[in-house]
């Protein structure tokens, strides 16, 4: 970057105001969601309108749709509804691709989110139903300063835990200290006059906890290597870590960027269901279960001169559904192995558009180690190992057992413990967090993990578009293919998030509504 002032470069990337480059490039890109008014104008009694999956896209479809006079039946493959809302509990059940049957024997009352886990307080659509649909929640920790960074790699940070407090703090330290440099020798920017460089580089002394000499030597916002106490206890504080040694490590490498505070959908407050994220769709499922087939694996979804109509097998055989209208909810790489007769775009657009492959696995403990050895309540530990993440749950604080989401991974890392059987993931996992944790030698009892790439009526974790693929492919599926519409997180900007899925369905709605009204 050549012709690249200082000045721009750190607007550009955000360091002025604590942020970092991939932060920037996160901001921005996924929108939020409102609540809208949701007042549809008029009721149509008699057309029936053929709803595939029972997720939370598919059941709001109906939810809303019945409010208004619509008959509505909807067809879900598994025996259960939440597509990928689900809270894997005592007697969960899941088939991989690949794999037997596999059942959680995790103890009455313990769960943990296989799928999404967290709400941010401006997804209002998402908070919205849990209002409406009497849904109780509670304040997730989805940052937590007490939480580990560790890295496999060859410095001497390397292979040891070290709290993210320490390294947030002592990078913050050592690049406040180069910019207060800079400013202080002129380096920055010309045209910057006297008082406002002195205000920056008092700023920068607050912001990076610099001593008058404007250098970084440590202070207690990193944390006691013995705590204060009573009488004469005064605390002692533990050294800095040398930023070579910290850049040597890989504690600065993208495995252990700041995305998770930067990020607009990652900042706090976030939000999460009690009791699990599944409760969202039992809600639902209160209320427009009665128009559920379970275990009903659609093979066929044809438009008609008339309507819709719609193969599926049970237990029974086979049979054909006939409707008006369909809003078809299932994931695009199982709906690709669908028959249909869409529009050469829509078809293929259903081929072309990819998802992300991701697993986790939940561990279950004899006791809560993590608060009660260590003071980690709630929040994420971040490695650049198969792992990648351990999700430290954000409920039951100081009860007796729990369970830590051992690894919940992305891309070739998923696909690589995908590759693995039950047995060998678990090990997988017990393995490298015993590096953090060696309690996992005397505390585990059981798993349960989920490869979504490999998980059946899934096979994928949420929809992946480049910015070429927004205005092309993604553009396609966003009209209705004749009497056929389609929804989910994968028809928004919010994809990954409940919100996507809530978002969709009140589109969708709208449009049937509005094509219904108009005679159409």
């Amino acid at each position: 970057m050549p012709n690249l002032s200082r000045r721009q470069f750190l607007s550009r990337t955000g360091m002025l105001a604590g942020g970092t480059y991939p932060a920037m490039l996160a901001m921005g890109m996924l929108r939020a969601a409102p609540v809208k008014p949701f007042k549809l104008e008029g009721r149509h009694s008699g057309k029936h309108v053929i709803i595939l999956g029972a997720g939370l896209a598919g059941m709001t479809a109906a939810y809303e749709l019945l409010k208004q006079g619509y008959q509505c039946t909807i067809l879900e493959a598994r025996n259960r509804s939440g597509g990928r809302c689900w809270s894997v509990r005592s007697n969960s059940t899941n088939t991989e691709t690949d794999q037997p049957v596999q059942t959680a024997r995790f103890d009455e009352g313990l769960y943990y989110n296989a799928g999404p886990s967290r709400i941010p307080h401006h997804h209002q659509l998402t908070l919205h139903y849990c209002k409406e649909l009497k849904v109780p929640i509670q304040v997730y920790n989805n940052v937590n300063e007490a939480s580990y960074f560790f890295s496999e790699g060859k410095g001497r940070l390397s292979y040891k835990k070290v709290r993210a407090r320490e390294i947030h703090n002592d990078v913050r330290g050592y690049m406040c200290e180069m910019l207060a440099k800079a400013i202080d020798n002129k380096q920055l920017d010309a045209a910057m006059t006297k008082e406002d460089g002195e205000k920056i580089i008092e700023y920068l002394k607050a912001e990076g906890g610099l001593e008058p000499d404007k250098l970084y030597k440590g202070l207690s916002r990193r944390g006691y290597k013995v705590s204060p106490g009573a009488g004469n206890k005064a605390g002692e504080l533990a050294d800095p870590y040398r930023l070579s040694d910290i850049l040597s490590s890989g504690l600065m490498d993208p495995d252990f960027y700041n995305v998770a505070e930067y990020t607009y959908e990652l900042q706090m407050s976030m939000f999460q269901a009690i009791g699990g994220m599944d409760m969202i769709a039992k809600a639902l499922e209160k209320e427009v279960g009665r128009n559920i087939l379970f275990n009903s694996e659609v093979s066929s979804i044809k438009n008609t001169p008339g309507g819709v109509a719609i193969v599926y097998k049970n237990k029974e055989g086979e049979h054909t559904l006939n409707g008006d209208l369909c809003i078809c909810t299932i994931p695009l790489p199982v709906l690709s192995n669908i028959e249909h007769n869409f529009s050469a775009d829509v078809s293929r657009a259903i081929d072309y558009i990819s998802y992300i492959s991701t697993g986790k696995i939940g561990l279950q403990f004899k006791r809560r180690f993590w608060e009660e050895d260590e003071q980690v309540y709630g929040g994420i530990t971040h490695t650049n190992n198969e792992l990648t993440q351990i999700f430290y749950p954000s409920y039951d604080y100081l009860s007796q057992k729990g369970i830590l989401v051992g690894y919940y991974n992305f891309n070739d890392k998923a696909k690589k413990t995908g590759g693995l059987n039950y047995q060998q993931r678990e090990q997988l996992a017990l393995e490298k967090g015993s590096l953090i944790h060696p309690q996992y030698k005397t505390e585990f009892e059981n798993s349960f993990s989920v490869s979504w790439h490999k998980t059946k009526y899934s096979l994928g974790g949420w929809a992946l578009y480049s910015n070429e693929e927004r205005q092309t492919v993604y553009k396609a599926m966003l009209q209705p293919d004749k009497q056929v519409y389609f929804a989910g997180e994968h028809l928004t900007y919010l994809n990954a998030w409940m919100a996507g899925a809530f978002e969709s369905a009140r589109s969708v709605v709208d449009a049937v509504h509005a094509r219904s009204m108009s005679g159409n």
